[in-house]
């Protein structure tokens, strides 16, 4: 007879697998208890020649029935061998995971990893051009092409400081080093990824210097999804020589901060100041005793524009958001940009300044030019569809794209993503049919748009970010996002408001849990 439905809340299964033992954790559980020689219970049929004897199984439910199929069997053959955890598994899936910065770093971890809510096996392999990982936090000098004539990826500047505290930025479960402070530099972020993949052995799934060229779709009725994709790339040193893979689901980890957005502005032809767009920007000693414009104030601008206003005559930062209060005596805010003329920067306002440089701090474009047309992913000024849950596409279950949200709290959402992405691949979530998903997206968009958003801010998070992430851990029964992370990012929200210029000189002080978290923060 078998007793199910009893849950439990933690077990340990060990078992043998390739004459290794592992021992996984599972939660949820079926309480399975085989007592041989009853016949009363429906399954009996699969017990009744058993020796008498009782077999307790501690399994996730959506695997009970199969293994106890399958020990039985073995029972029945007199065997007492441990049962390989290979033959209670369907076959194993291959993903192309493009890109080895932060999202493709967390993604390879739970793709490689065997889930706590079921025994799938997933073999992910990273294509990265670059020769090594970490995508735009790792800083070059260089701006323009690489050495193998390919555009800079990152952008990076020399003193960059992130604008979120690592005690809210890091994975979930792999924590900054306690000692730096709590808002870091870019070689700081460069060296966690490494030591994340590291920590989580990565390093052998991945493949550098591999360009990915084209991403096409291919029918195969044996395939659970009815598609595979073929995979052209090639190596950075060979550009020429064209290599196709075809893998069971791709996932792109691409990023978004590598094709420069520059505004269409009247005269912007004609003016003769240097212009660059801030992915190429990477020290402020170029702007010395200059008068320079930046157009754009989230992020980047007002970091930025801090920044050059010491060493810059005059900086004038141009944008349509509310005044910043307490700012440099050197540094002015105008609305934004109507027209350039050779020599001047005309604002909105009617005012206007004879400026030396112009500074686009305006965005990226999304790009996936190696995604084949007939796929369907399209970009309409910022908005990247069709995606459900911005993030998988609804035409392509086994197609997805980690990070296409903004104003979030990355690495954490990055990892939320990648449980989501694998638990549909392996069957923990079940998809709603294609035009469900797609009602359900174009409602996500609705509502944006009855809250006042621009359609280019179809992928905006902020306070929304959260939920999302719980939405999602919840649906592939997986790690929530720590209550600390929105805590810490609404502190530094509400500190980088009242003192742009300085709230990146404190460090943060955790202490308590659950409910009763303070943080308390000290000059730096």
């Amino acid at each position: 007879m078998v007793h199910a439905l009893k849950r439990v809340k933690k077990c340990n299964l060990l078992c043998q697998n390739r004459r290794q033992f592992f021992r996984l954790d599972f939660k949820p559980f079926v309480f399975a208890r085989v007592s041989i020689g009853i016949a009363s219970s429906p399954t009996s049929r699969y017990f009744s020649t058993l020796p008498r004897r009782s077999l307790q199984v501690l399994l996730p439910f959506k695997w009970s029935h199969r293994v106890i199929t399958i020990i039985s069997n073995e029972l029945n053959k007199g065997t007492t061998r441990d049962i390989r955890t290979d033959t209670l598994m369907e076959p194993r899936l291959r993903v192309a995971v493009i890109g080895a910065g932060a999202a493709g770093l967390v993604a390879l971890r739970h793709l490689n990893t065997v889930s706590s809510n079921d025994l799938s096996q997933i073999s992910a392999v990273a294509l990265e051009q670059a020769p090594h990982v970490g995508g735009t936090w790792f800083y070059t000098k260089k701006t323009g092409n690489d050495d193998f004539g390919l555009p800079i990826h990152s952008s990076m500047y020399k003193n960059l400081r992130t604008n979120l505290p690592k005690e809210c930025m890091a994975f979930p479960d792999f924590q900054f080093p306690e000692e730096l402070p709590s808002f870091v530099g870019h070689e700081d972020v460069q060296k966690y990824l490494e030591d994340y993949a590291t920590h989580f052995d990565l390093w052998k799934d991945i493949k550098f210097h591999t360009k990915v060229d084209y991403i096409r779709p291919v029918s195969d009725e044996k395939s659970k999804f009815q598609t595979r994709w073929e995979v052209t790339t090639c190596d950075v040193h060979k550009l020429g020589q064209k290599q196709k893979e075809v893998f069971d689901a791709v996932l792109v980890c691409n990023g978004h901060y590598a094709i420069p957005m520059i505004p269409d502005i009247p005269g912007k032809e004609t003016f003769v100041g240097q212009v660059v767009h801030s992915h190429n920007y990477r020290e402020p000693n170029v702007y010395k005793d200059r008068t320079v414009v930046i157009l754009g104030a989230n992020a980047s601008g007002q970091d930025i524009a801090l920044e050059l206003a010491s060493v810059a005559k005059e900086v004038y930062l141009s944008h349509n958001k509310q005044p910043f209060p307490n700012m440099p005596e050197n540094l002015h805010q105008r609305p934004g940009i109507a027209k350039l003329d050779p020599e001047v920067i005309h604002f909105s306002d009617g005012s206007s300044v004879r400026a030396d440089a112009l500074m686009y701090c305006t965005g990226y474009h999304y790009d996936y030019s190696f995604v084949a047309p007939e796929v369907g992913l399209r970009v309409d000024d910022n908005r990247v569809m069709p995606l459900y849950k911005h993030l998988i596409h609804t035409g392509y279950p086994n197609f997805g794209i980690i990070g296409v949200c903004k104003r979030i709290v990355p690495f954490p959402m990055f990892d939320v993503q990648a449980q989501y992405f694998r638990a549909v691949l392996t069957g923990v979530v079940t998809l709603p049919n294609e035009e469900s998903m797609n009602e359900d997206t174009e409602r996500d968009y609705r509502q944006r748009r009855a809250q006042g958003l621009p359609h280019r801010h179809a992928h905006d998070m902020g306070p929304r970010q959260f939920e999302y992430n719980h939405q999602l851990a919840d649906s592939a029964c997986g790690r929530r996002v720590p209550v600390l992370t929105e805590l810490m990012y609404n502190k530094t929200h509400n500190m980088r408001k009242q003192d742009l210029v300085g709230y990146k000189k404190v460090n943060f002080c955790v202490s308590g849990a659950g409910d009763e978290i303070v943080i308390t923060c000290t000059p730096r």
